[in-house]
């Protein structure tokens, strides 16, 4: 599915979640990241466009600036959620922030 396929709750989201930013570089403090919609997968599989948090491109999404220290989740992601947790939780914490945003 890709947006131009979404309904207008998941354009909302996305178009939410790509207001709010980075979600790593906002728990890090750094507020308005430029970021993209990343997916979360099951089974290898995106689950759907509500199940998907901001992340900076380049960045923690993927190609990180050398010397960033930025780790990105693709192709890391057992680094990346080690540091920074994992995709469920960073979800959740989106979430909570959308809404207290109101975005």
């Amino acid at each position: 599915m890709t947006k131009r396929n979404a309904t207008q709750s998941e354009s909302g989201w996305m178009d939410s979640i790509t207001r709010l930013g980075c979600i790593v570089c906002r728990l890090q403090g750094i507020a308005g990241a430029p970021s993209v919609p990343h997916h979360l997968l099951r089974g290898g599989r995106r689950i759907g466009h509500l199940e998907t948090i901001p992340l900076c491109d380049p960045g923690h999404h993927q190609n990180p600036p050398t010397g960033s220290r930025k780790i990105p989740r693709h192709p890391s992601r057992v680094q990346f959620e080690r540091a920074y947790g994992t995709e469920a939780e960073l979800l959740q914490k989106t979430r909570i922030l959308v809404a207290r945003l109101n975005l």
